[in-house]
C-alpha cells in the first residue's frame, strides 16, 4: 500500500510475491472464482514496481538486504494476464535469451513461466509507455529512465523509508545511475548473512544501538546519501517522498530526509531529477539547528576509476566511459575520494570501488544547499534548472 512498491526491495518482491501468487492462483482455482480483487488494487500495481525497478543494464536497485542482478520473475506473466498489459514483459522478454540459460535454468519457479505465459505472444511485447514510475508507502521510491530500448539510456532511481523495515539499510536518499552502458553510481547489496552471524553481529535487531548498524554495507557511510555531523540515520525516522515530476524535461522526486536526520539538523531533503534527457541533478537543502553547525558529507559509491579532481569537478572513467560530477554550493566544498576498505574483520570485501563526494558545513542556525550533477560525456548543464526544491513542479502521479 498505497501504491504497489515492496517494502523490502526487488529480490525479497520475487520471493514473496511468487509464493503469493501461487496461493492465489490455487484458491481461485479451487474456488471456482477470481478472489484478486479483493486484495485491492494496489497489489495488481506492484508489477509496476518490479518492472521499473530493473535498469537498462539488467541491474536492479538494489536497496536493503537485495542482490544487484536482475532476472526471470515468472509472476510478472500473471500479473500481465491479469492487468491485461503485455508490456509488463518487456524485460522478461530479455530474460528469456540465450544469455540468461544459466540463470533461468537454475529458476526453481521457471515452469510456472509456461503456466501463466503459455498464451503470450513473445513477439508481440511492446515497450511500456511510461518512463517514470512512483510508489509511496513503506519505502517509497520514485524510477526513471529516459528509454526502455536502448542499453546506453540513463536509469536512476532514489528511495526514502526508514532503516527500521525490515532488511532495510541506513540507505534513505540513496539512488543508484546507469548511463552509457554503466553503472555509475551503485550499492553494495547485502553482505552474506552467516558471515554476520558466526562473528555474533545482533543482524535482526534494528535497535540504534544494534551491531547491525556497525557493518559497513548496513550504514549510511557506505551509501550514496549524506552523512552529518558523522552520524549515524535515526531508526526511528522515516522520509517520505513529498512529490513528483514526470515531464522528460524534468523527471524528479523530492525526499524530505528531515526526520533521519533529526539528532543533527532541523531539517533536510532532497531531489533527484532527469532532466532534459541528458543528465541528472542531485540537490540537497539542510537547516543547521540554532546551536551547533551541521558536517555535511555527501557520498557516491562507484566502480569507476576516479581520473581527475579539480575544485569542483570529479571526472570518472569506466569501460571507456567517462561521467563528470560537478559540485556546487551555497558554502564552501572539499572535493575528495574515501577508501571503501572497512577497518573491521566480519566486513566483506568491498574491492573495485571507492567512494566520491565532497564536505562542506553550514553554519550555525543556517540554510545551505548543495547541487550535484552527474553529466555524462558530452553533456552539458542548465544552471536555471537548479532551483530551490520549493519551486520544482510535480505531485504524485497514479502510476
Amino acid at each position: 500500500e498505497p501504491d504497489g512498491a515492496y517494502p523490502e526491495g526487488y529480490s525479497y518482491w520475487e520471493y514473496g510475491t511468487t509464493n503469493n501468487v501461487l496461493m492465489l492462483d490455487a484458491l481461485n482455482k479451487v474456488l471456482g472464482e477470481d478472489i484478486t480483487g479483493s486484495l485491492g488494487r494496489n497489489f495488481v500495481q506492484t508489477a509496476g514496481f518490479y518492472q521499473h525497478m530493473a535498469g537498462p543494464l539488467g541491474r536492479s536497485f538494489n536497496y536493503s538486504d537485495c542482490g544487484e542482478e536482475a532476472g526471470l520473475a515468472p509472476a510478472m506473466f500473471w500479473f500481465a494476464d491479469k492487468k491485461k498489459d503485455p508490456s509488463l514483459l518487456w524485460t522478461e522478454k530479455n530474460y528469456l535469451s540465450e544469455a540468461h540459460r544459466e540463470y533461468n535454468t537454475a529458476n526453481r519457479y521457471l515452469p510456472l513461466a509456461l503456466l501463466w505465459g503459455a498464451d503470450v505472444n513473445i513477439d508481440n511485447i511492446t515497450p511500456p509507455h511510461t518512463l517514470m514510475w512512483t510508489g509511496r508507502g513503506r519505502t517509497p521510491v520514485s524510477l526513471m529512465r529516459t528509454s526502455w530500448t536502448s542499453p546506453e539510456a540513463i536509469y536512476v532511481a532514489i528511495k526514502g523509508g526508514s532503516p527500521s523495515t525490515n532488511h532495510g539499510h541506513m540507505d534513505i536518499g540513496s539512488f543508484v545511475m546507469d548511463a552509457d552502458g554503466v553503472r555509475w553510481a551503485m550499492d553494495l547489496g547485502k553482505q552474506d548473512y552467516e558471515s554476520l552471524e558466526s562473528r555474533n553481529i545482533d543482524l535482526w535487531s534494528m535497535a540504534q544501538e544494534s551491531s547491525r548498524w556497525q557493518v559497513y554495507r548496513y550504514n549510511n557511510y557506505s551509501h550514496n546519501t549524506l552523512t552529518i555531523n558523522n552520524e549515524l540515520q535515526q531508526v526511528s525516522g522515516y522520509a517520505p517522498i513529498e512529490y513528483t515530476t514526470c515531464d522528460t524535461s524534468f523527471m524528479s522526486a523530492v525526499c524530505d530526509l528531515s526526520s533521519v536526520y533529526a539528532t543533527s539538523v532541523s531539517s533536510c531533503k532532497r531531489g533527484i531529477a532527469l532532466i532534459d534527457k541528458k543528465y541528472v541533478m542531485v540537490r540537497d537543502e539542510i537547516s543547521a539547528p540554532s546551536d551547533n553547525p551541521a558536517a555535511i558529507r555527501w557520498t557516491m559509491l562507484t566502480p569507476a576509476k576516479v581520473k581527475k579532481i579539480t575544485k569542483d569537478r570529479i571526472e570518472l572513467e569506466q569501460s571507456g566511459r567517462k561521467l563528470t560530477l560537478k559540485i556546487m554550493g551555497k558554502y564552501p566544498v572539499r572535493l575528495q575520494t574515501w577508501d571503501t576498505r572497512s577497518k573491521n574483520a566480519y566486513d566483506a570485501s568491498n574491492a573495485g570501488t571507492i567512494k566520491v563526494g565532497f564536505e562542506s558545513e553550514v553554519p550555525v542556525g543556517a540554510s545551505g544547499h548543495f547541487t550535484v550533477y552527474l553529466l555524462p560525456e558530452g553533456s552539458s548543464y542548465d544552471l536555471e534548472k537548479n532551483m530551490p526544491l520549493s519551486q520544482w513542479p510535480g505531485n504524485i502521479t497514479d502510476n
